[in-house]
């Protein structure tokens, strides 16, 4: 049986492989970049624009934090109550070009003993939960380098 591959958030990310973006917006009246994006109007205080266009964001960008969650996080976040809890490291990223930061979690299997401030990392598709019918993709970071 074939699952559906679902995102958590639609038009938050697209692609595969190398071609894996984070998707934001610009303002097209003061070229600020926002991600999560926006659709209706500037987040920029400082203007009124309401002409947005959707851009890819940077692939890469360096630590900016990061830290483990060792308790089960609330709804919406889908845990099995039964399994056991599994804690997992998040990282705040600074982007290269767009100069914001963006939270992610990090790749299964990075701890945050092998993360430091400054590190490259790195955004790849990654699998938030999955049930009988539907695998729920997000994003997570990985230091470059690595594969998998």
């Amino acid at each position: 049986m074939s699952r559906t591959r679902a995102p958590v958030v639609a038009r938050w990310f697209a692609g595969e492989g190398e071609e894996f973006r984070l998707l934001g917006t610009r303002c097209r009246a003061c070229a600020s970049v926002f991600f999560p994006r926006e659709d209706v109007q500037c987040r920029n205080p400082g203007c009124q624009g309401d002409d947005l266009e959707e851009v890819p964001l940077s692939r890469r960008g360096r630590v900016w934090s990061y830290t483990d969650s060792r308790y089960r996080p609330p709804s919406p976040y889908v845990t099995d109550p039964e399994l056991p809890w599994e804690p997992y490291t998040l990282i705040a990223v600074e982007l290269e070009a767009e100069r914001m930061v963006v939270l992610g979690q990090a790749v299964p299997g990075v701890a945050v003993a092998e993360l430091a401030v400054g590190m490259e990392v790195e955004v790849v598709p990654g699998v938030l939960h999955e049930d009988a019918e539907t695998v729920w993709t997000t994003w997570q970071w990985r230091p470059t380098g690595v594969t998998g």
